[in-house]
């Protein structure tokens, strides 16, 4: 290879890598903004702000907002799916003892400083709601989430594992929504309270009553 040849391929090379670099701080940069302060309140000025990048990067990168939109959605939505069902299944045991983690899992990450809610549920509600797009993300999002969920049922014998894996993702979704709006993470104790009558109770160990939060702010 001439010296020509090899300097245009180190070049494209460290192109490549700067690409790489400026995407990967423009998604984190969009993921804080778009969940702390919302999607349409987040202007693209305020995205590459936060990245150090220029806005033409963002859209040679990208394209536009809501291909930026797209890419934090299926970003954070894999990142969340590894972390859930590795919080589930870590320490092993049976179906049960998996599914009695649900709950626990949850509460550690209300108390999260950078919990900011579901941000699927978030992007759905700020959108036109006959609009699609952001919809058919969550529903791809959550299927892989209940799937699994119901196969725990159903290893654990479940009679309608379909059926309990919608009531704990119904369980799941309120706490989420009671959590942000609350502030309070001890609403997954409720939410985990409520499961009890799901699961079988000498497998899930009840949690502390957790202090009741104030009535405006649980009806969500």
């Amino acid at each position: 290879m001439g010296k020509s040849a090899s300097k245009k391929k180190s070049t494209a090379a460290l192109a490549a890598g700067d690409d790489e670099s400026a995407r990967g701080r423009l998604l984190s940069a969009a993921t804080h903004l778009f969940c702390k302060n919302g999607i349409n309140a987040t202007g693209i000025d305020a995205i590459i702000d936060e990245a150090g990048t220029a806005k033409t990067t963002l859209y040679k990168l990208f394209g536009s907002k809501t291909n930026l939109v797209h890419a934090v959605l299926e970003s954070e939505g894999k990142q969340w799916r590894e972390w859930f069902i590795a919080a589930i299944e870590a320490g092993g045991g049976d179906p049960q003892t998996k599914l009695a983690r649900i709950f626990p899992a949850l509460k550690k990450w209300f108390g999260e400083e950078r919990f900011y809610g579901c941000p699927f549920i978030n992007a759905v509600a700020e959108h036109d709601k006959d609009k699609k797009q952001f919809r058919n993300i969550a529903l791809r999002h959550k299927k892989v989430v209940l799937a699994h969920i119901e196969k725990l049922a159903g290893e654990m014998g479940a009679a309608e594992p379909e059926v309990l894996a919608h009531q704990l993702a119904l369980l799941i979704d309120g706490a989420i929504v009671a959590a942000m709006v609350s502030g309070n993470p001890g609403v997954a104790d409720t939410a985990g309270l409520a499961a009890c009558s799901l699961l079988p109770p000498a497998k899930l160990k009840k949690p502390k009553r957790a202090a009741a939060a104030p009535a405006q702010l649980m009806a969500v």
